[in-house]
């Protein structure tokens, strides 16, 4: 299963761009059309401000992969919580490394 460090807001019950943010290790299906997420299944759709949905809750997440000037949040201005698991390799990134998985662009 495909993994990837990834920009994951929740968009459900926040202004825009003012949900909970943070930098984390996703799980990818084959087809990319579902993520795994801190115990979360979320399916690949389309809202207007969003592009994922949690099966289990109806909560809509945007995803994207993390920008090296931290600029992630479309809009808005927070700081995404680094999960433990991927600080090490998104601090690499920071620097100039390739994140795991994207070494080849």
């Amino acid at each position: 299963m495909p993994e990837r460090i990834m920009y994951v807001q929740l968009k459900t019950g926040h202004a825009l761009d003012a949900g909970p943010a943070w930098i984390s290790r996703v799980r990818f299906t084959k087809t990319w059309k579902t993520a795994y997420f801190h115990g979360r299944t979320l399916a690949r759709e389309q809202s207007w401000d969003a592009n994922f949905r949690d099966v289990d809750t109806d909560e809509w997440f945007w995803l994207s992969g993390p920008k090296r000037d931290r600029t992630d949040a479309r809009y808005g201005h927070g700081a995404p919580a680094v999960d433990d698991d991927a600080r090490a390799d998104y601090e690499a990134f920071l620097d100039g490394a390739p994140l795991p998985g994207r070494e080849h662009g």
